[in-house]
């Protein structure tokens, strides 16, 4: 695993574009169309740009998958982050889905607890090779990452698939939020 720079961005925005294309809790956001795809991008620049101001991006040793971590205690407002807000919101998420998703932000803000952690933001594999151990293997190694930052790991996910292969790596469900589709959030405590 090594630390994504800005000369792997592309790669990664190209992963995690790909990788969530069906996922709901980004269609829910993201105004559906023929922009779709460069909405979902734009919301991947984001999210790097994001990481890497207040935590990290990381990329499999083979470059197939990638992860965005966030630092939540790490976060501050600054020029470069109001800028990345009011990017998003005119290239990606659209005036007319404004308050939904201040609405949906404000409702998952309520349930996550406000702990030093690592948030795992995304996580995405090649869908080509997805299926082939890369996502498991870049996943052991970023619990190993915030077990030595003594962070214990907190997600979200709307992919019924993803419960059991995060509960594989120790995930335990510790609440949900039902809106158009259910929101499973999910913690990995520190090992003891």
């Amino acid at each position: 695993m090594i630390k994504a720079t800005l000369e792997y961005k592309s790669l990664v925005l190209d992963i995690l574009t790909a990788s969530f294309m069906d996922n709901k809790s980004v269609n829910y956001i993201i105004p559906q169309g023929d922009q779709k795809h460069k909405r979902i991008r734009s919301l991947m620049d984001y999210s790097f740009e994001v990481c890497s101001l207040f935590g990290k991006v990381l990329l499999s040793d083979d470059r197939k998958a990638c992860a965005l971590l966030v630092y939540p205690d790490q976060k501050r407002t600054t020029l470069k982050s109001i800028w990345l807000d009011t990017k998003l919101l005119f290239t990606c998420i659209g005036i007319a889905n404004l308050f939904k998703t201040i609405g949906r932000e404000s409702k998952i803000s309520k349930i996550q607890p406000k702990e030093r952690m690592c948030y795992l933001w995304f996580i995405g594999v090649n869908p080509i090779d997805q299926g082939l151990g890369i996502g498991s293997k870049l996943l052991k190694e970023l619990i190993m990452e915030c077990e030595k930052e003594e962070r214990p790991i907190f997600l979200e996910t709307s992919t019924m698939k993803n419960l059991p292969w995060y509960k594989k790596f120790g995930f335990e469900t510790y609440a949900e939020l039902k809106l158009t589709y259910t929101l499973y959030f999910m913690k990995r405590n520190l090992d003891t």
